[in-house]
């Protein structure tokens, strides 16, 4: 059996799905440029170093949305994945996943973005599984809250684990894979048999040097 991982931000995608949010938000006018790009592009940089604390991430990104329904937001998702995020998804990208797909691999996505942002580029990429940050609700609004355990860095490996226990599995009975250009996804590529470091961050090709692990990109 065959376990495939992917990271999607800087690794499928040429971009980070929760700063184009921030932007495509400012850029129709629902957010302040003054008040959420530099802290926008502050996070980033931080994320990028592994330095941001994760809760402090997921609060900010999943702050955009709050107030609203996911009814409310949908209109704006469906534009955005159309007109930021297939685009910036390289025929490389998609090759790779098609390829793990087609082997038979049990496929799935796992990032620090939040399920709603997420979702639909899981689908565009024909994979059927995703391990996303989860988002709180209230009476059908979204709160701004992340909802569990923060899927990001360690959090990934805790949350790989109880996806996998709930369908009677564990992750010794795979021969696992995972691909991810970030020092922050350490922990999962340290999990898995065959880790691949993808258009890696400075810290992670360091790493991944040290430890012989493939590079590779897929831009």
């Amino acid at each position: 059996m065959k376990l495939t991982l992917f990271d999607l931000d800087h690794t499928l995608l040429a971009g980070d799905s929760d700063q184009l949010w921030c932007e495509f938000l400012i850029g129709k006018g629902l957010l302040d440029r003054s008040e959420f790009g530099r802290r926008n592009e502050e996070l980033h940089l931080r994320y990028q170093a592994g330095t941001v604390g994760a809760e402090e991430f997921a609060s900010f990104y999943l702050g955009t949305l709050a107030g609203r329904t996911p009814g409310h937001w949908e209109p704006l998702r469906l534009e955005f994945l159309r007109t930021q995020i297939a685009p910036r998804i390289s025929q490389r990208s998609r090759e790779v996943v098609r390829r793990h797909l087609d082997a038979g691999d049990l496929v799935v996505m796992t990032t620090a973005t939040s399920r709603f942002l997420t979702e639909l580029t899981c689908l565009y990429l024909g994979i059927d599984h995703l391990l996303a940050t989860e988002a709180r609700m209230a009476q059908g609004l979204f709160t701004g809250e992340p909802e569990g355990t923060l899927n990001m860095r360690e959090g990934k490996v805790t949350r790989l684990h109880q996806w996998l226990a709930a369908r009677g599995l564990t992750l010794q009975r795979f021969e696992s894979t995972a691909y991810s250009d970030s020092i922050n996804d350490l922990p999962l590529l340290s999990a898995v048999h065959r880790p691949f470091a993808v258009d890696p961050d400075p810290l992670l090709r360091e790493h991944a040097e040290d430890k012989g692990w493939e590079i590779i990109s897929l831009r």
